[in-house]
């Protein structure tokens, strides 16, 4: 139950943060099981209407069954009852449910975390791609070759860099400025990705602890890897932060903006070193 694994990511966060933000945290999982709870009877309604409808087109079908064997003036009066008997029902559709949670603010988390803040250069590491790195090495501008890859049109442009820093043990923080691009995904991974050669084989995702975020449509779904879960939560609108504890082993991701976090993924199967990974595509 994915509200049940965002309460217990929130109330492990507050047990990091003084005692004096209990009434707080308190206020923060009630609105958030009160979300829950909307949200999963507004599944309900809706997919009783749902129900409701397939049982209409259904008895719409055996009538228009029946109609068919009758004669042709016959069959224009009995359309046309059928019409305005069944018309104004199923044009009553559901509205689509949006099941988003809020991300609530958690006072000093964002002080808390820079105490571990990290600054690291990129390291650029993929075949067929054009990779400029700007300055003092920590932004990028990385252009994927469209002669390179038949996947990639020439209105595309697909970036994918390493921090050079490897981290072993320890705790460290860095953010993200994600700008105006809506499709991403950064985080940690395994060295092994990095080494990773064209015909080597790993077992799926393993190792990669990321946060991504799609756009479809004009809709954007984030998610987390390692392993997939999809997040309902807005999704960040500018900065990101990641938050690596290697002893602990978790990885959380928080909007810097909102000062809250997003999610915290539990239980990492860490082969260290770790390095930062972050890629993006833009298409036109």
């Amino acid at each position: 139950d994915y509200v049940i694994l965002r309460i217990e990511a929130i109330r492990a966060e507050y047990q990091k943060m003084p005692a004096f933000l209990h009434e707080e945290e308190q206020h923060h999982l009630e609105r958030l099981r009160k979300e829950g709870e909307d949200i999963f009877q507004q599944l309900n309604e809706s997919k009783a209407r749902m129900e409701h409808s397939r049982e209409l087109l259904r008895g719409m079908y055996e009538d228009l069954k029946q109609m068919c064997h009758k004669a042709d003036v016959e069959l224009l009066q009995a359309f046309g009852d059928i019409l305005h008997r069944y018309e104004s029902r199923l044009l009553q559709v559901s509205e689509p449910v949006n099941p988003e949670l809020s991300a609530g603010p958690i006072t000093g988390l964002l002080d808390r975390l820079s105490g571990f803040r990290v600054d690291f250069t990129l390291q650029p590491e993929r075949a067929n791609s054009h990779i400029f790195l700007c300055g003092d090495l920590r932004s990028m501008n990385v252009g994927c070759d469209p002669q390179d890859d038949p996947d990639i049109t020439a209105k595309s442009e697909c970036f994918l860099v390493w921090g050079a820093q490897a981290f072993t043990s320890g705790k460290y923080y860095w953010e993200v400025h994600m700008g105006d691009s809506w499709n991403w995904a950064f985080g940690v991974c395994n060295n092994y990705w990095k080494e990773k050669r064209q015909n080597d084989k790993i077992d799926g995702k393993e190792g990669l602890f990321l946060l991504g975020c799609v756009k479809e449509d004009t809709h954007c779904s984030l998610f987390t890897t390692s392993p997939l879960v999809v997040q309902y939560v807005p999704r960040p609108t500018s900065t990101v932060g990641l938050f690596l504890d290697c002893e602990g082993r978790t990885v959380s991701f928080v909007d810097v903006d909102q000062s809250s976090l997003i999610y915290t993924i539990p239980n990492c199967s860490f082969s260290p070193p770790l390095r930062p990974i972050f890629c993006c595509s833009h298409f036109r």
